[in-house]
């Protein structure tokens, strides 16, 4: 069998050509588009894993603010709970200092009160004591109390014992100072002349007299002598006087007894 060797060689060049030509026309658009679709696959799933990590990383800096500010919130309400209970504290212990200090002050008030109440009745009880002796010594005896009170004293001075008459000189020969004679109220002449002579003998010497009037003395007569003191007045008698007062006014007052109930049974016949 003879070979046409044209027809053979124009059938490969036709082959040749219709494989250059699906080359070039079929199969490299085909290539170009899988290979472009295979590169915004591969771009698309970079950037989804960029989108994925970026959202990850965003979720976890949300976490770790929210963590924060779940924390912050924390510390925020438990300082302002501590600054409620110091506030709380020291509201209190301002309204007990209010409290203690007003209560110190109506004790205090009271307590003045008490006391000027207490003054009071002694200086009315005193005025009263010598109003009653004055009359009384008038209406009796015919003499003033400031005069019975010299001629008391005068008495006292003259029955010194030994001991007190030594101690009295001891004091005068020590001083060069006069005696001090100091009443609550302004001896008469004639009372000082008995208190000057009364001295004198009790000393046996002349003796050199000043006379002074100390109200503070509550109606007393009081003679000094470097030291060396004799004195009466009716302070002690004032003193017991209020504090028998002030025991009235601190004693609390009894309850009154209720009537005795009548006797439910009685003896029949």
């Amino acid at each position: 069998m003879l070979f046409d060797w044209f027809t053979v060689g124009a059938q490969a060049l036709n082959f040749l050509i219709l494989v250059w030509l699906m080359k070039r026309f079929l199969y490299k658009p085909i290539l170009d588009a899988i290979d472009a679709r295979e590169k915004r696959i591969a771009s698309a799933l970079a950037d989804a894993a960029l989108k994925q990590a970026t959202a990850q990383k965003e979720q976890g800096e949300f976490q770790a603010k929210n963590a924060a500010f779940d924390r912050q919130h924390s510390e925020m309400l438990a300082k302002v709970k501590d600054e409620i209970a110091t506030e709380r504290q020291r509201l209190l212990e301002e309204a007990r200092q209010a409290a203690d200090a007003l209560s110190v002050k109506r004790q205090d008030a009271l307590a003045s009160e008490l006391q000027s109440l207490h003054q009071d009745i002694a200086r009315r009880s005193r005025d009263e004591v010598f109003a009653v002796a004055h009359k009384v010594l008038a209406d009796l005896a015919g003499t003033t109390l400031e005069a019975r009170m010299a001629e008391v004293f005068v008495r006292r001075l003259r029955t010194l014992d030994e001991e007190a008459r030594a101690r009295l000189a001891q004091a005068l020969h020590a001083s060069s100072s006069p005696v001090r004679v100091r009443s609550a109220f302004e001896l008469p002449p004639a009372q000082r002349a008995a208190l000057q002579q009364a001295l004198n003998e009790t000393l046996a010497a002349d003796t050199q007299v000043c006379f002074e009037t100390t109200p503070a003395l509550i109606s007393g007569i009081e003679l000094t002598a470097n030291g060396w003191k004799l004195d009466w007045n009716i302070a002690e008698v004032l003193a017991s006087l209020e504090q028998h007062v002030d025991g009235l006014l601190e004693k609390p007052s009894e309850p009154q007894p209720e009537p005795a109930a009548a006797t439910a049974a009685e003896t029949t016949a």
